[in-house]
């Protein structure tokens, strides 16, 4: 336990106090945003239909332009491509919530949904990419590297418990709008604060110079782009995977919880999920470097499959409780584990852009598997949904056992961005942000 907490002390050490906070508080309007669109537009317009068109238009949005953004934060850098995105999903997130209050048609409203997925200004992603680069500068070891992708990870599970709770509770009290207006606020400041924090220095980008200055490695002789390995491909399909478990939770328990006649559970029973999956999270900060990330991605999927079975059999609350409560464990695992490789395998000039594919696969997953399984649930009941749920997870297996995971880091480049940065972050710069 000590040493779980020197481990994290020496992460904050790296990033300061305040660069999670602010980052965590960025997050939450991406939690929020898709939820709250589909409570905002289903009570405005009163069509479920209506509701899933925008807030399908919004996933697609960030599938489509997320790697899009990524890719121009490795270029230009992560300060001027978050100010931009951030201000631009303010004014579209108000735009939004502006349509549904005056019953803007349906084509119209999804073009502005649409547009505020498109802006997500891609927090997690780019906060991964920050602080790896901030403990690579300093020279820490695989262990502070682990732990630093143990908390984004936390991080982004904690968003995805509050922020739909924070909807559901605006919308009780108040209105969906006020949720939806919240967040538009949420990513206005903090998105323009992480943008102006000190340690954006870091991630100045990588100018498009054949030779140096950090730029992205091409192939010898051959003047094309090195591909990735094998491996980020497969984990771009786990994560894809792992968001179609989590859009068939969410529809299953949702039917089953409708079916109880307590439909009132089904955030609650989700939220549970997420907490224990964030706690599990942070302890993956204790696990010394020696157990491997293939050891670590196998298990992890197997778990899921293992813990997510159970799902076709239950039928009642207090075991839909205990089982997804349980399958939450296997979670946090395999996603910090997922970014993990991508970041061991790829380029870190490429880093931005290979995180933002990642979180869009698991995007991409998550709202194909809500649309199919709720037509599932629909014709077979909750099981129909889960059963997708545990096809997903036996896939995931199955690419974790086949895939070739390389037993060292691929890339050994520092993380030196363009010329554009006066200096940069050393142990003894980084622990300087402590103080910020």
């Amino acid at each position: 336990m000590v040493g779980t907490v020197n481990t994290y002390r020496r992460v904050i050490a790296l990033t300061g106090p305040l660069l999670p906070l602010v980052s965590f508080l960025a997050r939450l309007p991406v939690a929020m945003s898709q939820f709250g669109s589909f409570l905002l537009v289903a009570q405005t317009s009163g069509s479920l239909a209506t509701a899933g068109v925008v807030g399908g238009a919004l996933s697609l949005g960030q599938v489509v332009f997320g790697p899009v953004l990524g890719w121009l934060a490795d270029r230009h850098g992560q300060r001027s491509v978050v100010l931009t995105a951030a201000a631009v999903n303010a004014v579209a997130t108000a735009a939004l919530v502006a349509g549904a209050l005056t019953h803007l048609a349906t084509v119209p409203l999804a073009a502005i949904g649409a547009l505020t997925g498109a802006s997500v200004p891609l927090i997690g992603p780019l906060a991964r990419t920050r602080s790896v680069a901030l403990a690579r500068r300093a020279g820490s070891d695989e262990s502070v590297v682990g732990a630093v992708h143990a908390l984004e990870g936390t991080l982004d599970e904690v968003s995805f418990v509050f922020g739909p709770a924070l909807v559901g509770l605006a919308a009780l009290l108040a209105h969906p709008a006020v949720a939806l207006g919240a967040a538009a606020g949420l990513v206005a400041v903090f998105g323009t604060v992480y943008a102006l924090h000190p340690t954006a220095a870091v991630t100045a980008g990588y100018p498009r110079t054949e030779s140096g200055g950090g730029a992205p490695a091409r192939g010898r002789g051959t003047g094309r782009r090195v591909r990735p390995p094998g491996v980020v491909y497969a984990v771009r399909g786990s994560l894809a995977l792992q968001g179609a478990m989590f859009g068939a939770c969410q529809a299953g328990i949702t039917a089953l919880t409708i079916r109880l006649g307590v439909p009132d559970q089904a955030a609650v029973v989700y939220s549970a999920m997420g907490v224990v999956s964030a706690a599990v999270g942070l302890s993956l900060g204790a696990l010394p470097a020696r157990i491997g990330l293939r050891l670590r991605w196998r298990v992890a999927t197997g778990a899921a499959l293992v813990l997510s079975a159970p799902l076709l059999f239950t039928d009642g609350l207090w075991p839909l409780y205990a089982v997804v409560t349980v399958l939450g464990a296997a979670y946090a695992p395999h996603l910090i584990t997922a970014f993990a490789l991508t970041e061991r395998a790829v380029e870190p000039a490429r880093l931005s852009t290979s995180m933002a594919f990642a979180a869009s696969c698991l995007v991409a997953g998550q709202a194909t598997a809500l649309v199919l399984c709720g037509r599932l649930a629909e014709w077979y009941g909750p099981a129909g949904a889960f059963a997708v749920a545990v096809g997903a997870a036996a896939l995931c297996l199955t690419l974790a056992l086949v895939t070739r995971v390389p037993a060292a880091r691929t890339h050994t480049a520092a993380f030196v961005p363009g010329p554009r940065t006066a200096s940069p972050v050393s142990g003894e710069n980084g622990a300087a942000y402590a103080g910020r």
